[in-house]
């Protein structure tokens, strides 16, 4: 008996240890598709709270993390979801789009916020073989226009940054917009910001009697299928590096047409109200 009641206390106090060290754990929400939960972890390892593989590169998960020094319990969430887990976590790592649906400010709210030269831009994308048409250009031109460059600086004020070095009227003279008159082109976003952007692109496109058909999505994986299938014919909602992951994995042919802007990825409090818990140890 009293080496049952031996082994049981053992248990018990093995038990009582791992509780103590979980709750130790700092939880932090991440995107859990490759790209973005690499770029969540390198936000991190930039901030010097964890330390990378090398070999990882941007599609990094937590089972990449080489040192930890805060001591961080990773939650691996759908990139759509992780603003609504915020309030169960010390902390999430929230796409700026997501972030922005949910009434964050990304420029005000976030704890820790990429720079505004991310290499992700967020790009315009179509079916390969479709990204020398007049409608692909066009819809590039407009997107690249000063109208659309001064509202995502007007409207986001950080939140969102044109990578558009040189804005234009938001007309390609190579194209033939007579050709276009009366036609419709149709573009697969994310309510916020890229719906929000592409309407200021049909107004100028409005111009040339072209109509701009709008269709919202609120995850990362329709947006590629419709424009794969030829039921869209482009999409703007992603990154660069998401798209290219996203056709190694899935065969899919989605090229870049044009970068667009930049959306910098934030650390948002959940639990927690400031950094004081990501003390590195």
């Amino acid at each position: 008996m009293k080496k049952f009641l031996s082994l049981v206390l053992a248990a018990l106090l093995v038990l009582s240890c791992a509780s103590v060290a979980l709750a130790d754990k700092i939880t932090i929400a991440v995107p859990n598709d490759p790209t973005n939960e690499g770029r969540a972890l390198l936000l991190l390892q930039a901030n010097g709270y964890i330390k990378l593989d090398p070999e990882a590169g941007v599609t990094a998960t937590k089972d990449d993390v080489a040192e930890d020094y805060v001591g961080i319990d990773f939650k691996e969430v759908e990139a759509a979801m992780v603003a609504n887990v915020l309030l169960d976590v010390d902390y999430a790592i929230i796409n700026n789009n997501f972030a922005l649906d949910a009434g964050l400010n990304p420029v005000e709210n976030s704890l820790l916020i990429e720079s505004a030269d991310s290499p992700y831009a967020n790009v315009l994308c179509v079916k390969a073989g479709n990204e020398e048409s007049d409608a692909a250009k066009a819809l590039a031109a407009v997107l690249y226009s000063q109208k659309v460059a001064d509202y995502i600086t007007e409207t986001y004020k950080g939140a969102a940054v044109s990578v558009v070095a040189e804005p234009t009227d938001g007309f390609d003279p190579t194209v033939d917009y007579a050709a276009l008159a009366g036609t419709t082109i149709s573009v697969a976003a994310s309510p916020t910001p890229h719906a929000q952007i592409l309407e200021v692109a049909a107004e100028i496109l409005a111009e040339k009697n072209i109509k701009l058909d709008v269709k919202e999505f609120s995850d990362y994986v329709q947006p590629n299928m419709v424009v794969e299938s030829g039921e869209v014919f482009a999409n703007y909602f992603a990154h660069i590096p998401y798209q290219e992951n996203f056709n190694a994995e899935n065969g899919t042919n989605i090229v870049v047409v044009a970068p667009i802007h930049v959306e910098p990825m934030g650390l948002y409090g959940g639990k927690q109200a400031d950094l004081t818990a990501l003390t590195i140890k």
